[in-house]
């Protein structure tokens, strides 16, 4: 499949295949950009930046409103294209595909609320005859850089916010996932926005993330990854807006009161869509000493009832993660565990990229399960002794994304909000639960900025000051 850049539809040298997770088999290739493709990409999102900050906020929440009556279309195809490339359950890529449309709907409106505010400038003496405004502006050029893990939803989760305030995007998708954004692309041109409004370029991230994100015509930056490639983003993009939605562990803590039903069906879905893979997976269950027994035997024939396979059956529940290498690494994560006094409760089996869901009890914090992003179908199961531990474990972590709690005190509900380090609580529910128009982001190494439409568009937009003198 070829790339857009510069309104056309190019290829180059050498490509890169696009893999499916389950099968290993070929599904396409894609582009590897070249330099001179990259600065010409660059070159055009000048030019695009100039089209995109001439339309009427009407006019791109009409592009936006067609772009997503498109999508609804072909939320069918996206969802078989999701899970052929990335590995997902189709019953989930339906889910990310079928629920995009809205999202776009969203930027629509949220673009077209784009305001300022009048200064009350004569509160300050020497002010008389002078009256301050503040403007909303596009940024410019803004630099989307997506994973693989949702590869349409956390693309549109940029891009829509940014051309709903009028800059221009060059979008770089996962070099595993690419090929969902670029019929998403395709979208978004029969929508009729202007060619270089959004360009889709791809590649490594180490060739082409990092060249477009040093480039000094760029003036924001979005990008969801792991926390290792955020820092090195930091340090070769200079004076730059920057937002970073980077890695997690996300805890849960289960308090005695808590019924322990609920949290086994919760912790089943929680820990285990996307096989694991999701920023707010829940990994790090944090059980009432109390409880804890009770707890493993009832999470036990639920996460045994998931049913494991080919992601294009309807009733598969869990299928590949994105590459042999990652379950790989998952397995000898939990090795590393049970060689320490931790046991693996149920799973822990692997067949190629599928990890079976795994279950792993008497888990320390210091292990790796629990310290690190697991990033994989595995919950790491802790003892707590009181609420006041389980809030100093949740909070013993370099991240800070999404954490959760089970109980039916407020009191301590209340305590676990106000004192968790995270930038998402849930109250009774796991870690893993967005709702798209909702402020979306982290704490401390989990990252800078945060997504939701609102909130993206303001932080993909300038603020201006304009002061009239002698008026009065």
């Amino acid at each position: 499949m070829e790339m857009y850049v510069d309104g056309k539809w190019v290829g180059s040298p050498t490509v890169t295949e696009v893999v499916s997770p389950y099968s290993r088999e070929v599904i396409d290739t894609i582009p590897d950009a070249t330099p001179p493709q990259i600065d010409a990409a660059l070159g055009a999102a000048v030019r695009g930046a100039a089209a995109m900050a001439k339309l009427t906020a009407y006019e791109r929440s009409q592009i936006l409103l067609r772009a997503a009556d498109i999508l609804a279309t072909q939320v069918e195809d996206m969802a078989r294209t999701i899970s052929l490339e990335e590995g997902k359950p189709l019953f989930e890529s339906r889910g990310e595909a079928g629920r995009t449309p809205d999202i776009f709907r969203l930027c629509a409106f949220e673009g077209s609320q784009l305001r300022g505010e009048t200064l009350p400038l004569d509160a300050q003496s020497g002010t008389s005859g002078k009256m301050g405004f503040t403007l909303r502006v596009p940024c410019g050029i803004v630099v989307a850089i997506t994973p693989f893990n949702y590869p349409l939803l956390l693309v549109a989760h940029k891009v829509g916010p940014a051309l709903a305030s009028g800059n221009a995007v060059i979008l770089k998708p996962a070099s595993k996932t690419s090929l969902t954004a670029l019929k998403l692309t395709k979208i978004f041109l029969q929508a009729g926005l202007p060619e270089n409004g959004l360009q889709c370029i791809t590649g490594s991230g180490q060739a082409v993330g990092l060249a477009l994100c040093s480039d000094s015509r760029v003036r924001k930056i979005t990008f969801t990854g792991s926390t290792q490639v955020g820092e090195k983003i930091t340090q070769v993009a200079g004076v730059k807006k920057l937002s970073l939605e980077l890695g997690s562990n996300s805890p849960l803590v289960v308090l005695p009161d808590a019924a322990i039903n609920t949290v086994a069906d919760a912790t089943a879905v929680g820990g285990y869509v996307n096989a694991g893979q999701v920023c707010i997976s829940t990994q790090r269950v944090l059980v009432h000493r109390k409880i804890y027994g009770d707890f493993l035997d009832a999470l036990k024939p639920k996460v045994e009832a998931i049913k494991v396979g080919d992601p294009l059956k309807d009733d598969t529940k869990l299928s590949a993660m994105i590459t042999e290498s990652a379950a790989q690494r998952v397995g000898s994560w939990i090795d590393e565990a049970c060689h320490g006094g931790a046991r693996v409760v149920t799973g822990g089996q692997r067949k190629g990229g599928v990890f079976a869901p795994t279950v792993v009890a008497d888990v320390k914090p210091e292990m790796k399960v629990s310290c690190d992003e697991l990033f994989g179908p595995a919950v790491a199961v802790t003892p707590v002794d009181s609420i006041d531990e389980a809030i100093a474990l949740a909070n013993d972590s370099i991240y800070g994304l999404g954490a959760g709690i089970f109980t039916n005190d407020i009191k301590q509900a209340m305590r676990f909000a106000r004192e968790v380090q995270s930038g998402t609580i849930q109250i009774n529910w796991t870690p893993l639960w967005r709702a798209d128009f909702m402020p979306y982001g982290g704490f401390k190494s989990s990252g800078i900025g945060k997504e939701g439409p609102r909130y993206a568009i303001e932080e993909m937009t300038e603020l201006k000051t304009v002061v009239f003198h002698g008026i009065g």
